[in-house]
């Protein structure tokens, strides 16, 4: 599966700060430390069943800044990101709309390709559907019944394969949830502790037997298809290896995705954790109320773009909160975002001189090296823009212009 067009990058003068970021397994702020030339990074992709609405453009926001901040520090960066393109979600809505379901999902995957383009967001590397993985997803499947950490429920009409709770030692560390959370998001996020023929209400669907009307693919354990955890648990470590350095998406998918994606690794390939920082972007509500598909309350992207809002403007009204706070969007924030963006571009007419611009790429960067800080990066440019910032050199508004574009992905220059 293809993804998009890469955005233009420039490496921008100055000295880049190496990147701390919040990972919410410790619990704590750290340096990101990567071996080698590379970064390793793995982010939970869409549902293909409906568009692009702002809650998923500010987790993909959060990662396009991480993936600017780790190439601004000369390294490269290999990305992956799947796309859940068989679920019972788009079953669901491709049968209450009379459609294909295939052709449903071909046309959410083209608009949010779009959307990301729109956005400026870089694309993964390798872009890959769960159709693409059935094979490496197999593969995960056997390596759990093998060493015991799955197993089959006794069921000779639905014989699904589930993998047990208690498959790692340390289960649990990364979301940080105790008991009675586990099972209240289990319930509500995708889970099924009522099956019948489990062993402990919280094991995970790893492969579900055919039903009647799905599609199934075969296998040693009889014909079907993949379930959501071990997905992205093939697919990541398929291309980025048994353990890697970041493993993101949004904090709905802390418990049970992202617990589960890194226990069915750990088990199956025998390695302490999974990745070595789990980052998490928090919820986009909508004048003061949680986004979700149920309360019908999305803002969609290429909405916001018909009715004249630049990409640039999306981008300033997200990073107008910290990634880790849950934040609002409403129509002021569009309005204060719009406003900010052309207070920007009249001071950069005049820019001033090369050695405060300097100082302003510098206070940037260290903004975004602070658990990627935007609200003091917005803080910082304000200031600099009511400022009086000397006689206008013409290299200091090329150097502000390109580090808005490549580190924070926003288009200062008017083309």
């Amino acid at each position: 599966m293809h993804s998009w067009p890469a955005p233009h990058f420039d490496r921008v003068p100055g000295t880049s700060v190496p990147l701390r970021l919040y990972d919410s397994a410790d619990e704590a702020i750290r340096p990101l430390r990567i071996e080698g030339d590379a970064a390793r990074m793995y982010v939970c992709g869409i549902t293909p069943y409906d568009s692009t609405h702002l809650g998923h453009a500010a987790t993909y926001l959060t990662f396009d800044l991480i993936y600017r901040v780790l190439l601004d520090a000369g390294k490269a960066v290999h990305y992956v990101q799947n796309v859940t393109d068989v679920d019972d979600p788009l079953f669901e809505r491709a049968q209450r709309d009379g459609v294909d379901w295939k052709e449903l999902g071909s046309s959410q995957i083209d608009l949010f390709r779009s959307d990301m383009e729109i956005l400026s967001v870089f694309p993964p590397q390798n872009y890959v559907g769960a159709m693409e993985a059935i094979d490496q997803v197999i593969t995960m499947v056997e390596k759990l019944l093998a060493v015991g950490a799955a197993y089959v429920v006794d069921d000779p009409e639905y014989p699904d394969v589930y993998a047990s709770v208690h498959a790692t030692k340390h289960f649990g560390y990364e979301s940080n949830y105790n008991a009675e959370q586990m099972a209240e998001f289990f319930a509500e996020r995708g889970g099924d502790p009522q099956r019948p023929g489990k062993r402990d209400p919280l094991d995970a669907l790893v492969w579900r037997a055919h039903r009647e009307g799905e599609p199934a693919w075969d296998s040693p354990f009889g014909p079907g298809r993949p379930g959501w955890h071990i997905e992205c648990s093939a697919i990541a470590t398929d291309h980025l290896g048994s353990s890697f350095d970041i493993q993101g998406g949004g904090s709905d998918l802390k418990f049970p995705h992202h617990e589960f994606s890194a226990a069915h690794v750990e088990a199956a390939l025998k390695v302490e954790r999974m990745a070595d920082f789990y980052v998490h972007s928090a919820m986009i509500g909508l004048d003061g109320v949680k986004m979700s598909k149920s309360l019908g309350n999305l803002v969609f992207v290429h909405k916001l773009v018909e009715q004249g809002v630049e990409p640039s403007a999306i981008r300033l009204g997200v990073f107008a909160g910290h990634y880790r706070s849950d934040r609002d969007w409403s129509q002021a924030i569009v309005a204060e975002a719009t406003k900010r963006l052309h207070t920007w571009r009249e001071a950069l007419s005049h820019p001033g001189q090369l050695g405060r611009a300097q100082a302003l790429v510098q206070e940037m960067r260290q903004a975004l090296s602070n658990d990627l800080d935007t609200p003091a990066l917005l803080a910082a440019v304000d200031a600099w823009s009511m400022q009086s910032r000397g006689e206008d050199d013409p290299a200091a508004g090329e150097l502000v212009s390109q580090a808005f574009d490549s580190l924070v992905g926003v288009r200062l220059a008017q083309s």
